[in-house]
């Protein structure tokens, strides 16, 4: 109990002191995490909202098809973009592996078939007579879209959130095509496996302590957008 406190305590100190080191790794989380987020939002949202707005063949399958791949493992994705990667790989002449670059490519991997599925189920919650009526009303399909898509709003919102919360807690992609390069592609979900492994806890739970921060700002502020919408 003791050496937890004391831990705790020295972590405390070290985000108070702010140690450039442990900033940076903080950094690095954030805009790896970020930017994946971002381009699997700008991907997803759409081909989501595709999907479930149209009739086509084989649509029950392919919505299938993405749910199963929302359990997609992170060292399945790793490997997979590795192989494409490595210098023996199709993609092996750019040099990206251990870059944040290969980093962002793994996660929007991971995250995009989870933002697409939630999407989906978004789109398909709103009432079909939305659409309908605006229809009737004289909108285009696309303003009519606009009108769904603004039912959906929160819910797109959690989709983007759920998204944000898979990539900044995963340590598998990051580890294997970041390899944990110090000062440039170390994270905080790596640096605390790497600070574990040594027996050094302070840093480590100095990062668990972001994690949990981060996760409280990001659903305080989702529940204040939804006080907003609802006022």
């Amino acid at each position: 109990m003791h050496f937890l406190i004391d831990s705790l305590l020295s972590a405390i100190l070290l985000l108070w002191s702010f140690d450039p080191d442990l900033y940076f790794i903080i950094y690095v989380s954030l805009k790896v995490s970020l930017s994946s987020t971002l381009l699997s939002s700008i991907l997803g949202i759409p081909a989501g909202f595709f999907i479930a707005s149209k009739e086509f063949i084989a649509k029950r399958v392919v919505i299938t098809t993405f749910n199963s791949l929302m359990a997609l493992p992170t060292v399945v994705v790793g490997l997979l973009v590795y192989a494409f990667i490595s210098r023996k790989g199709l993609l092996g002449i750019l040099d990206l592996l251990y870059t944040q670059t290969a980093m962002v490519i793994g996660q929007v991997i991971l995250i995009f078939p989870i933002v697409v599925s939630l999407t989906i189920a978004a789109i398909s919650h709103v009432d079909e007579r939305y659409r309908k009526t605006a229809l009737t009303l004289g909108a285009t399909p696309f303003q009519a879209g606009l009108i769904v898509f603004r039912e959906a709003r929160f819910a797109i919102i959690a989709v983007i959130i759920a998204a944000f919360g898979r990539v900044i807690a995963e340590i598998g992609i990051s580890m294997m095509l970041g390899g944990n390069v110090k000062g440039y592609t170390r994270t905080m979900t790596t640096a605390m496996a790497l600070e574990y492994d040594k027996g050094e806890f302070v840093l480590g739970v100095a990062l668990g302590i972001v994690l949990l921060l981060i996760s409280f700002i990001v659903n305080i502020f989702f529940n204040y957008l939804q006080g907003r919408g609802r006022a």
